[in-house]
């Protein structure tokens, strides 16, 4: 079979849209999680805690932005139902994020009274960021059919994404802090890894089951048994994740980015389950890829823009994160509250 351009551009873009909301999830979920975490943490760990993703938090939207704006400009017509079916939760997560934004930079200047204030609202906002988006994920996989099983899937995974958030904001802290704050991490991660594993497993039973694409996809001879390195692949890395918050010992060795890699597999691998199960639609059983793509011409031009914006994106965040990797440091503006 030869592909033409008007056949793979379609396909570049939705590669490009999907390892960019991938992107996404892994680095701005373990920001997000950070935030999940922070009313469990003393005062002080707050401040370590904002301090480890201080660096970060802001560029990792960035693919938010990318995703979305390939989504916008290369499939008009799947941006116009997915936008218009979520219009409510999306606005949601933009206020979540709002909040996220001025309280990390009020929380460190304001005066000590209102401290709390600001460190709850980013809290706040981190939670509605990720329940949002469960929410978001809930009614694409089902397709935005309005039933009771679908309301109940979506707020499934509204519920139970932000745990899978905080999972990977506890790795992080293990590998970015250390002393009271890891040992305390640590235990944030005992506690998130069974609500997150029984709840991508759930997910994991009901897709198939209120899709009968997804079902057809998966429980399909031989496709099943070529299938099946995914889900034992994401139980080697629950283990291990499992294995070392168990083993301070461990962790104390340096050995708690064991907990933060093994959960980005697992975020991993579902992706690509995903990504499987709905090709070759981008809204499932509704559009298909090359149904939603713009007129290829249009598709050719933006391919240039692109192919400039995503490698300089790759690169700035990959300098961001040499520039800044290693142990986390408290933040200073030149100035403390005690001066507001």
């Amino acid at each position: 079979m030869t592909f033409t351009w008007a056949d793979t551009l379609p396909l570049v873009f939705m590669a490009v849209m999907g390892l960019a909301l991938l992107a996404y999830v892994v680095l701005d979920g373990y920001d997000l999680g950070v935030g999940v975490l922070l009313p469990f943490a003393t005062d002080d760990e707050k401040d370590l805690m904002i301090a480890s993703i201080g660096p970060f938090w802001d560029a990792n939207e960035t693919w938010l932005v990318l995703g979305i704006g390939v989504l916008l400009v290369a499939f008009p017509l799947a941006h116009g139902i997915v936008l218009s079916a979520l219009y409510l939760p999306v606005a949601v997560m933009l206020i979540g994020l709002i909040l996220r934004g001025v309280s990390f930079d009020f929380r460190v200047k304001a005066r000590a009274a209102r401290k709390g204030m600001w460190n709850a609202l980013f809290a706040a906002g981190s939670l509605m960021a990720a329940a949002a988006q469960g929410w978001m994920l809930g009614r694409y996989l089902t397709g935005f059919v309005h039933d009771v099983r679908s309301t109940l899937f979506s707020a499934g995974i509204a519920l139970t994404l932000p745990t899978a958030y905080s999972m990977l904001g506890a790795g992080w802290l293990m590998m970015k802090t250390g002393g009271p704050l890891r040992d305390k991490a640590s235990r944030w991660a005992r506690r998130a890894l069974w609500p997150m594993g029984i709840a991508l497993v759930g997910i994991s039973l009901a897709t198939p089951l209120l899709s009968r694409t997804v079902f057809d996809r998966w429980f399909a001879m031989p496709q099943f048994i070529g299938l099946l390195p995914i889900p034992v692949a994401c139980a080697v890395a629950f283990y291990a994740a499992f294995h070392v918050t168990r083993r301070p010992n461990v962790i104390a060795a340096g050995y708690g980015w064991v907990v933060f890699a093994s959960t980005v597999l697992i975020f991993v691998l579902s992706f690509l389950g995903l990504a499987y199960s709905l090709y070759p639609y981008i809204v499932i059983d509704r559009l298909t890829v090359w149904e939603a793509a713009a007129a290829t011409k249009s598709l050719v031009f933006i391919f240039v823009g692109v192919a400039i914006t995503v490698p300089a994106i790759v690169v700035y965040t990959i300098y961001m994160y040499r520039v800044f990797w290693g142990p986390a440091e408290a933040l200073s503006y030149g100035k403390t509250s005690a001066d507001y």
